[in-house]
């Protein structure tokens, strides 16, 4: 232990709900409910507690809270917050390698960031500072802590979200969760009623979404054994199922799923390049079964994936792309879109949001994305009530610069006068089941001539304005004369 008068056990957080790290490793499917898994430094052990009550198998060491427990290798380890709150690198270092010694498949490893130390007061030491309650603080930049995580352990890391990163054991697992945040939603499917297939219509549902997600039929191995099973004893063989499958749907639904799964791919391996690209033979089997089927070769997607990324890189070929799409809201300098709209973007800015989401990992909240297009880089934005609020109001930004590989996070949640969002509309998709409610309040607003002085509605409070000189306010999505409100204030959301 230190000889410094640190109290690191003073770091230790009492919390009513799972650490970010765990639930974001839960909302990835990182955390099956088999998985063993171990928390070290789980300080006062409140994820072993709420882990242990959804079912799952932790076990945990802390050497101030639980410092006679074992410490046991198991399929993920925790390292949460532990590293930013020693003082001694080399002892930093070796609480690292220690977690990783225990990890049979996958290491999660979080600390705080830069930001995490705005108005915190204390006294430098070392690298980190001593804060008023005495505890060692060290704050990383994201790319920073990346970098001493592949130093230290020689694996490359993937960035889960800011402050917080996947070691995997097996390249192939990286890969697999690396692809699967790339997955966009499939088109909606017309199916021909035939009594043959709506009478087996759950039977085949593993094999209809295996070919909708793949965009091929499976091999060998690839359906769970109890729904091949099912199908053979249905409708005597896979082949049949297969067929059957095909005859009640129309060509041009698979036509739109290959184009889709061979984006999906091409954005993959582009991506991939962002760590050390794997070899064929490292691949997850079914990546590599889809690579085979869509591209032919490994080579061939390789290379129009690298013409992707080359082009994101090029500022005429993002211009053009951003320029060109149906989808989001433009401004001279950028692309807003929904992030639900993501997919419907094309494959080159779909790559450039890809790059900046593989350093900074998924941004928890944020709901819009602002794709720049006069610099490289990525702002994630988060409007809390975007669905209920006609009009909503900012609350942080986390903006990635791909140049500089810096990831900066305003709050704006204190701003008296944030800015806010009209033609809510032009950020979703075109299938987005409230745009035509978001398309109809538009309308009205411009009938209204509140849209005459754009440049006066960006703000909370401009905007304001200009309702109370129009005398009108709205009730929900609705744009109501202040006379017959009922006195509701301007830009009342209630519904």
């Amino acid at each position: 232990m230190s000889h410094h008068p640190v109290a690191r056990h003073k770091t230790a957080m009492t919390r009513s709900g799972l650490s970010r790290p765990i639930a974001t490793a839960v909302g990835d499917g990182l955390l099956a409910p088999t998985s063993s898994i171990f928390d070290y430094g789980c300080g006062r052990g409140d994820d072993i507690r709420h882990l242990r009550a959804l079912g799952y198998a932790i076990d945990g060491w802390d050497p101030a809270h639980r410092p006679g427990a074992e410490k046991h290798v198991a399929d993920v380890v925790n390292l949460g917050y532990v590293v930013n709150v020693i003082e001694r690198p080399s002892e930093r270092a070796d609480t690292l390698r220690s977690a990783w010694s225990l990890t049979d498949k996958l290491l999660i490893v979080s600390a705080r960031l830069t930001w995490d130390a705005r108005g915190l007061v204390g006294r430098p030491l070392g690298d980190g500072l001593i804060t008023r309650a005495g505890t060692f603080q060290k704050f990383y930049e994201q790319a920073e802590l990346a970098k001493w995580i592949e130093q230290i352990l020689g694996v490359h890391p993937q960035a889960a979200a800011p402050g917080i990163f996947y070691v995997f054991r097996e390249q192939a697992a990286a890969q697999r969760f690396l692809a699967s945040r790339v997955y966009t939603y499939r088109p909606r499917v017309a199916i021909d009623p035939q009594s043959q297939y709506e009478a087996n219509h759950e039977t085949l549902a593993p094999l209809f979404d295996f070919m909708r997600d793949h965009a091929r039929p499976p091999r060998a191995g690839e359906l769970p054994d109890e729904s091949r099973a099912a199908i053979q004893e249905a409708l005597g063989s896979l082949d049949k199922a297969h067929r059957l499958i095909r005859q009640v749907t129309h060509e041009s639904f698979w036509e739109q799923v290959t184009v889709q799964r061979r984006a999906e791919l091409l954005i993959y391996v582009a991506l991939s390049r962002c760590g050390r690209r794997p070899r064929f033979s490292q691949l997850d089997a079914l990546l590599a079964a889809d690579i085979r089927a869509l591209f032919g070769t490994y080579r061939e997607v390789c290379v129009q994936a690298d013409r992707l990324l080359l082009a994101c890189g090029d500022r005429a070929m993002l211009y053009v792309n951003a320029r060109g799409s149906r989808i989001g809201k433009q401004t001279p300098s950028a692309l807003y879109i929904h992030r639900s709209a993501i997919a419907d973007i094309s494959p080159l800015l779909q790559v450039y949001e890809g790059c900046a989401r593989v350093l900074a990992g998924t941004v928890e909240h944020a709901n819009m994305i602002k794709l720049s297009i006069t610099q490289p880089q990525v702002s994630y934005l988060e409007y809390p009530h975007f669905d209920r609020d006609p009009h909503p109001t900012l609350r942080s930004a986390l903006t990635v610069n791909l140049h500089n590989l810096t990831v900066e996070w305003r709050d704006y949640s204190r701003a008296d006068n944030p800015p806010i969002l009209h033609r809510k509309e032009e950020f979703l998709g075109p299938d987005h089941p409230r745009r035509p409610l978001y398309e109809r309040l538009t309308r009205s607003e411009v009938r209204a001539g509140l849209y005459k002085h754009p440049e006066k509605i960006g703000t909370l409070k401009g905007w304001h304005a200009i309702l109370t000189a129009g005398a009108v306010s709205l009730r929900g999505h609705r744009l109501v004369r202040a006379s017959a409100s009922g006195g509701s204030p301007p830009g009342d959301t209630a519904q």
